[in-house]
């Protein structure tokens, strides 16, 4: 009886702490290649997510049944697979992220045309056949076979968005990366360079004569990129299937010609964070309660009057480590908008809340609170609060206003003159001429 009220409360413990949206499908290009990757697929599934491996070739395969989702994310190693097996296909892995699904997929120095294809859809391409990253300055001592491509990269060429790779003091050490180079879409406005390489490195075929100018070369070789779509559902994209193997996570590198003893290798926590981005354990924002009401009471209005004091707050969480907490960002902005902003004001932390007072402008018509949040790493965020604004009431305007009382005095210096001048017409009597005597003697 302890023991099935033990095994009762461990299910309950796991059902809390797991993700919401915890099915993933992994496809590898072989069963065996599962042992290859078996810390980052234990770590995933340490963290709740229910995984299916199959091949990526599997007759099976399909990511939607009846118009619903078969798995949330999705995740390929697979790098040399010209097409996927049953009804999965490019068109058909985005669709699924179109519909909110995450996607993790990795390529290698041997590219099949999916991959590149899914590449180019996500605002990456592979660079040419048989080529991958040379760096002659930064290669591991240990692990690199001649050839300079197991390039350590230095931490300092991750991105700035600590969100996306976490606690940036967590990754310490150079990360140990061997494959192909990435070439961004300068068009494309939603990728993210996570990694880039160092200016020593570029990308060509190994052992040949650089005879061209590679396509990639320095810090234009993007080593992992990132694409948040615009119903943000997100993925990754990187050159380097080998960045998740338990080779390089456990690896001891070394920078050539360095004294400093080897260290391990910083893909763990760097595949680990990249991950928990993808899948939406963190970077996720949601509004909880939004409020807007005159200052001094606490429900609005019918409508509002041009000119008002308003108070605005809205609720915004974060998710962290599983749960819901307030986000306490101090760049969130609050638009007031007609056609064009007429306010526009930050935003400031409050008791959990992010609130600002400000003056309606004198202009009446139908007006929106907009919240537009965007920032690097975090998902969009957007609310609309939807007021109408009416101008004064007859009975509301002022009886005398300051800014007239010059015309006032005017008035009514015009109607004293005028009473003083029909006084002065009326009541005023000429005086009697004088007559003379050559007038009296002629009479």
């Amino acid at each position: 009886m302890l023991k099935l009220a033990a095994a009762l409360l461990l299910l309950v413990a796991v059902a809390q702490t797991a993700p919401a949206k915890n099915r993933v499908l992994v496809l590898l290009e072989s069963p065996a290649a599962k042992q290859t990757y078996s810390i980052f697929l234990k770590s995933l599934e340490t963290r709740g997510y229910v995984l299916t491996v199959k091949r990526a070739e599997d007759a099976n395969l399909q990511l939607f049944k009846y118009g619903e989702f078969v798995y949330d994310h999705l995740v390929i190693f697979a790098p040399s697979v010209q097409e996927f097996g049953g009804s999965l296909s490019v068109a058909e892995i985005t669709n699924f992220v179109d519909a909110g699904g995450n996607v993790l997929f990795a390529g290698g120095a041997k590219l099949g045309d999916a991959i590149r294809e899914l590449a180019s859809e996500s605002g990456y391409e592979f660079d040419d056949d048989s080529t991958s990253l040379i760096d002659h300055h930064n290669y591991d001592a240990t692990v690199d076979s001649g050839d300079h491509t197991a390039v350590l990269v230095d931490p300092k060429h991750l991105t700035k968005a600590s969100v996306i790779i976490g606690n940036k003091a967590a990754i310490t050490a150079p990360i140990l990366y061997r494959g192909s180079a990435l070439v961004a879409n300068p068009k494309n406005n939603l990728k993210l360079d996570v990694l880039t390489a160092a200016t020593t490195s570029y990308s060509f075929a190994p052992n040949k004569v650089v005879n061209e100018y590679p396509s990639a070369i320095g810090r234009s070789a993007v080593l992992v990129g990132a694409l948040q779509a615009r119903n943000n559902a997100r993925v990754v994209v990187t050159g380097s299937v080998e960045l998740f193997s338990d080779a390089f996570i456990n690896a001891n590198v070394q920078k050539v010609g360095s004294a400093a003893k080897p260290v391990k290798s910083g893909n763990g926590p760097f595949v680990d964070a990249l991950s928990q981005w993808a899948f939406q354990e963190k970077g996720v924002l949601r509004v909880k309660s939004v409020n807007h009401h005159l200052v001094g009471e606490s429900a609005p209005p019918r409508d509002y009057t041009i000119t008002e004091d308003v108070e605005y707050s809205i609720e915004i969480e974060e998710l962290k480590d599983g749960k819901w907490v307030p986000y306490t960002g101090k760049d969130v902005q609050l638009e007031f908008v007609r056609i064009d902003p007429f306010v526009r004001t930050f935003l400031k932390p409050s008791n959990g809340k992010l609130t600002t007072v400000f003056k309606l402008p004198d202009v009446y018509g139908v007006f929106k609170f907009l919240v537009d949040y965007h920032r690097l790493g975090y998902s969009h965020l957007y609310d609309v609060q939807q007021v109408s604004v009416r101008p004064l009431l007859h009975t509301q305007y002022e009886r005398f206003i300051r800014s007239a009382f010059p015309y006032y005095v005017s008035s009514f210096s015009m109607m004293i003159g005028v009473v003083l001048f029909s006084c002065v017409f009326l009541y005023h009597k000429e005086a009697p001429k004088a007559v003379s005597t050559e007038t009296k003697k002629a009479k």
